[in-house]
Formats: C-alpha cells, structure tokens, sequence
C-alpha cells in the first residue's frame, strides 16, 4: 500500500497487481451485508453465490497480497538503490519510508479526528473501552492493530490503519535485519518467518479481531515478499521462459485461492493463508522480469493508475464509501437488486478522490518536509 518507488522505476506488472488488491479492498467495504450486500442481488442471479463471496468478502486476503507486494518492492528497490541489502543505508531509507508515509497519514488523523470531534456518524468513537485519543495514540504509534485487537473495531476509516501499523513495524527492524544478517543467512530468516505464519496465527485462533490483525502473520506475509526478491536477485540472468512459467503458476495459483478460499480454508486452515502468500509471491517473481504486451497495457492500464494511487486510495477511500453507501442507502434502497452496478461509480469517486489527494496533499507535502534524503555515516 505504501511501496516507494520512482515514477521511472515503476513496474507496469505488478502496478496491475496491485492495482487488483485495493480494488478488492474497496469493494470488500462497500458490499459488506450491512452496507450494500450483493446477495439475493444482480451478481448473484447472474454468476451465483460463489462469484458474490469473492467480490464482497476478500478483503483480509486483498490486504495480505499488499504485504508481500510490499516486502517484494521495498526489497528490490533496496537491491537497485545499494547494490545488495546488507548495504542498505538506514538513515536514507527510514527517511524515504517517512516521506511517503507521514504527510498523508498526519492530514488523514487530523480530518477523522476533526470528524470524530463534529460526532458525525460513522466517524465517531464511541465504543465502550475506546477513546479518541487512545486511537489517535494508536495510530501514531503504530499499535493500531492492538488497539483494536484489546478493544474491537474502531469506525471504519479508522479501522484501515491496522494494516499500516504491521507493515511500518517491520520496516523500522527491516535495515537492521539486513546489517546483521547478510546473504543466504536473511534469506534463511526470512524464509523461516515466512513458514511460521500457520504456526502464529493457528496460535490465536481463539483471540477474535487480534487473530487477523496481529503482528507475526502481517510480519511473516512481508517476509514473503522479501524472499521472493532475494531469489528474484539471485535467479537474475534465468530466461524469459523461466520467468513466464513462474508468472503463469504464480497468477494461477493466486487466482485459485480467492475462487476457492472457502475450500481450501475448511481442508486446510491457517496453512491456506500462507498457501495464498506464496502464490502471490510467486506471481511478483515471475512477472516484475515480464513487459507488458501492448494490448495488457490499454486493456489493464487503467488497474495499474490504481496501483500507482494504491496507498492514497488505501487511506482515503472510506472518506468516500461511506457517505456514498449513506446516499444509497437513504434513496435507492428499493433497488437493493441492483446494488452491484453501484460499486463502479463509487469506486471512480474514490479514485479521483485519491487522485486529486496525490497532487495536491500528499505530494506537495512531500517534496516541502521530506524533499531530500539522509544517508547513513
């Protein structure tokens, strides 16, 4: 979600992935059964439960795949920018993830907060062992995800910055794993932390919201994608065969796990979790060495730009959701059967909103407090 890369370094691939991932998350929060449910609607006339399961209910898998995107970019843009990670420079690379971090997320708490203060609906905090401040507190220190797993759901464009709290966590001992442990022994490590995600979440299997929101599993998902990035370094002169075989098995495999998340989740339970890391990763592995054809380019180019916004829509678009599932709500409520041709326009409200959030906030904002690096003594 929160990937920095330079806009000549961008991967039009996994863009596109990307891409898919927040689209998957913004529609997971707008058909959820108490905002604008698709069952015994359109989509479940015409392509059947199966189909409408998929579409409202992937988002935990949607957020999982922005882990291992996230430790399978950061990774081997690290790679391009030092030469190897043992390399990485410190000061420099906390000071690149700030960048793209903190502006946006300081104006996103001041206006949630501004609109907890205004006691607007579904903004405000309001559940018994939660305070303002004790979210606020939360979200600046990245324990958000705690928070909610000692208390329960805090409102909704709250709620999205759990992810965030796992994701920068690891970042802060991510250079450091690199220093101390150099070639084959990180890739050891991150291989191991990357199996321990049945083991981690099977262990809070009776722990409620903190079972999906704790840290190991969001911190083993990530360690995925750093993996996949040191064998992509490693396997770096395979041919384009090599890379498309990975690319289809890869894309495949993910495909499966969310058409037959229900199933392989009854057979196999926690391990599924991992089973769609690893397909995901696999999938970064083969496609970021893969150009994209003309035709992929016009036809996906469009999931990509979303890609590209995929951390300003990530934080913002619930500012957007719920007001529009309010309108709906209120005036359309007659036509619950076609709730499904709703996600569309409120999926481009939100990606304009995001668009115009880039360019005039969360940029400007960048280039004035972070406009040039820190490198490591």
């Amino acid at each position: 979600m929160s990937t920095e890369l330079s806009p000549n370094s961008r991967n039009f691939n996994l863009d596109v992935v990307r891409g898919l991932a927040i689209l998957m998350v913004i529609v997971h929060h707008i058909a959820l059964p108490f905002r604008l449910s698709l069952r015994d609607g359109l989509l479940d006339d015409w392509l059947g439960r199966r189909a409408v399961s998929v579409v409202s209910f992937s988002g935990y898998e949607a957020v999982m795949m922005f882990f291992v995107l996230s430790g399978f970019l950061i990774a081997r843009r690290c790679i391009e920018r030092y030469g190897s990670l043992d390399r990485i420079a410190w000061r420099d690379f906390y000071w690149r993830r700030a960048r793209r971090i903190v502006p946006l997320l300081v104006v996103l708490l001041i206006v949630i907060s501004a609109l907890h203060g205004l006691q607007v609906p579904h903004f405000t905090i309001n559940k018994e062992g939660q305070t303002w401040l004790g979210a606020l507190f939360s979200a600046i220190f990245l324990h958000l995800n705690w928070y909610e797993g000692q208390t329960t759901w805090l409102p909704a464009a709250w709620d999205v910055l759990w992810s965030l709290s796992i994701e920068e966590v690891f970042y802060l001992t991510f250079p450091w794993l690199c220093i101390f442990l150099r070639g084959r022994w990180l890739l050891v490590a991150m291989l191991l932390l990357a199996a321990s995600l049945p083991i981690t979440r099977g262990a809070l299997s009776d722990q409620g919201i903190w079972q999906e929101k704790a840290y190991l599993p969001g911190f083993a998902a990530i360690a995925c994608g750093v993996s996949a990035a040191l064998i992509a370094d490693a396997c770096q002169h395979r041919s384009m065969t090599f890379w498309r075989c990975l690319a289809w098995i890869g894309c495949g495999a993910f495909a499966c796990s969310f058409v037959f998340g229900v199933e392989l989740w009854f057979k196999y339970l926690d391990s599924s979790v991992l089973m769609h890391c690893t397909a995901v990763a696999v999938a970064c592995l083969g496609l970021h060495a893969l150009k994209p054809a003309r035709w992929q380019q016009i036809s996906f180019g469009w999931l990509a730009r979303m890609g590209q916004l995929s951390y300003e829509l990530y934080l913002t678009h619930m500012l957007v959701v719920i007001p529009a599932v309010a309108l709906v709500q209120t005036y359309l409520s007659d036509y619950a059967y076609w709730y499904f041709l709703m996600l569309m326009p409120i999926t481009a409200i939100c990606f304009v909103f995001a668009k115009l959030v880039a360019r005039f906030v969360s940029e400007p904002l960048a280039q004035r407090y972070f406009s040039g690096t820190r490198q490591s003594a």
